[in-house]
């Protein structure tokens, strides 16, 4: 099947990527059909099918997107110092990477019913193993008597959806800047898991 012309794979496939997620976001995956997805690119809704095999599949690869991005990321960020340092940073870490992704962020929580068994099973995973980085903080903070976790699975879910919940209520043009928030949201995190001397 011939490319549209004057398209171009490291063009076009990245704004298609951009169009769906804004799309997605905005109306929900089922309301949004490749015609509008084409139309927001500026392309013929065929053509899209050089790119991508269908909505699912888009969707599947936004989602595994994040995740892979998100895993980099966190990958890249200093991992050295005792549980309670590595613990405020994944406070901090997580809260500013959510508030510069919201779409990614929102449908990467309301669209996961969406996918297919197998699709779901793989963000799945990826999801598992970005929550076992906490968990093992947890974990390890705990076994080291400088936290009281008696349960790490359940408080790494806790925390995430805290932390995950400053994307629907904070506006950047508020009182309060990012710095402000990852303050507060790691005060309450240290109280919460009752962080030995330092809490």
């Amino acid at each position: 099947m011939a490319r549209t012309q004057g398209s171009h794979s490291d063009i076009t496939g990245p704004r298609i990527r951009e169009a769906a997620l804004r799309l997605f976001a905005r109306h929900g995956f089922a309301a949004v059909s490749m015609r509008q997805i084409a139309s927001e690119v500026g392309v013929q809704a065929g053509a899209l099918y050089n790119y991508i095999p269908d909505k699912q599949a888009l969707l599947a690869s936004l989602l595994r997107g994040h995740m892979d991005d998100l895993l980099a990321a966190w990958q890249a960020e200093a991992t050295t110092g005792d549980t309670t340092e590595k613990l405020e940073r994944f406070v901090r870490f997580h809260i500013r990477y959510n508030l510069e992704r919201p779409d990614a962020i929102f449908i990467s929580y309301m669209e996961l019913r969406n996918l297919t068994p197998e699709n779901f099973a793989q963000i799945e995973a990826l999801r598992k193993t970005y929550e076992s980085t906490l968990e093992g903080i947890l974990r390890d903070g705990h076994e080291a008597g400088r936290f009281d976790v008696p349960d790490p699975a359940v408080t790494t879910y806790a925390l995430i959806a805290m932390l995950t919940g400053v994307n629907t209520w904070y506006r950047s043009a508020g009182r309060l800047t990012v710095d402000e928030v990852c303050d507060i949201y790691w005060t309450m995190t240290r109280r919460m898991i009752a962080a030995s001397s330092e809490a």
